[in-house]
């Protein structure tokens, strides 16, 4: 199996957080910025970074990721085609620990209880890729349809009316035929 890697990484070996935990700021580069900006289908990327706080929860294996995404995207307004500027500011606030054990079998159940918290996210190979949360949280922040200012969807009219259908010939000759 192959692991799939988004458009952005920044990953954090967690053993080389300390016990009081870090302050990171991850800024992608502008060919980064491209990459997103391909990988979630929109037409650029202008400005995109994020502030991280990351530490250890006690001993228990657990690292909590809390911080805040700004970016400023280019979009195409869904009724004009028209650019759209959209500007994100989303929280973040998630935890992370050891990939749940593999049992080995791929076509295990998984049981999902909405009432209970979510489980923490998997660190991958000893890291925590903050790029992954960045773009994670950019897809999750920009509008699924987008609208220039003043744009208004029209519907179309109503369609004419179907012209009434001409007789057929053969009912016409059903009908003649049951009078008899």
């Amino acid at each position: 199996m192959t692991k799939e890697t988004g458009p952005f990484s920044y990953p954090v070996e967690v053993d080389k957080i300390p016990a009081r935990g870090t302050r990171l700021r991850v800024e992608p580069t502008p060919s980064d910025r491209d990459a997103i900006a391909q990988w979630l289908d929109v037409r650029e990327v202008t400005e995109m970074q994020a502030e991280f706080q990351m530490a250890p929860v006690g001993k228990t294996g657990l690292f909590r990721v809390n911080g805040r995404l700004t970016a400023r995207v280019m979009q195409t307004c869904v009724v004009t085609l028209a650019p759209v500027q959209t500007l994100v500011d989303e929280e973040i606030a998630m935890t992370f620990g050891p990939p749940p054990d593999d049992c080995g079998d791929e076509a295990a159940e998984i049981e999902v209880d909405f009432h209970d918290t979510d489980p923490p996210d998997p660190i991958v190979d000893g890291a925590i890729d903050l790029g992954a949360v960045m773009v994670e949280h950019l897809a999750l922040g920009i509008d699924p349809f987008p609208r220039s200012e003043g744009a208004e969807f029209a519907l179309p009219g109503e369609p004419p009316e179907a012209p009434e259908p001409k007789a057929n010939p053969f009912a016409v000759l059903a009908a003649l035929k049951q009078k008899r």
